[in-house]
């Protein structure tokens, strides 16, 4: 029953949109009614507003950390943490994708999966920054820094040895963001995709 509750709770905290909640104490414009429409940070930023980005970027990583760490630190006696952990940070990343409050139409999952991969092993999450971080400073794009680092974790997750049910969570994570991505993949191959900081989009 209390694994029902952590998962049913780990959703309901990823459905929380922290670009809106974000851009309303800013008053700013719904970030689903402009730029690339996506509920993020990333869109966020396009407002010109920096300090609002930063927020939105924090409070959605936070929540994912924030889940999973509650997830392995009480887990109930004789379930097994890291399934428990594992199920929790698959819950809080759906709900962010699909939040209820918003209709099931949420942003693409970055700064949530980050969290949730610096709760679950904190190397793997600074792994996947790092990667995140070189390849928007070389390349300017967040959907293609996003995809590289996306698949960069469970491979790191493996490498270092992380539990079975942990590399497993993180691969679904990866190929979910690839999937939210998608219509980002299209427009780098086409050469229309929005570099980080433009204020305009297609």
């Amino acid at each position: 029953m209390l694994t029902i509750v952590f998962i049913i709770a780990a959703y309901l905290l990823g459905s929380i949109s922290f670009a809106v909640v974000t851009s309303k104490l800013f008053g700013l414009a719904d970030p689903r009614t402009y730029g690339s429409g996506n509920p993020g940070a990333t869109n966020v930023l396009r407002s010109g507003k920096k300090a609002a980005a930063a927020l939105t970027l924090f409070g959605d990583a936070a929540k994912g950390w924030l889940a999973v760490f509650l997830a392995i630190q009480f887990s109930p006696s004789g379930v097994s943490y890291t399934m428990l952990a594992a199920s929790v940070a698959l819950a809080v990343f759906l709900g962010h994708v699909f939040p209820i409050f918003l209709r099931f139409k949420g942003g693409k999952g970055v700064a949530t999966a980050l969290g949730v991969l610096l709760a679950l092993n904190v190397w793997v999450g600074l792994g996947a920054l790092a990667t995140w971080l070189l390849m928007a400073l070389v390349f300017r794009y967040s959907s293609l820094s996003a995809l590289t680092a996306a698949i960069g974790a469970p491979i790191y997750a493996f490498l270092l040895g992380l539990p079975q049910e942990w590399v497993l969570a993180s691969g679904i994570i990866s190929l979910l963001l690839v999937w939210r991505h998608k219509s980002n993949i299209q427009n780098l191959l086409a050469g229309k995709e929005s570099k980080i900081g433009s204020k305009k989009a297609g």
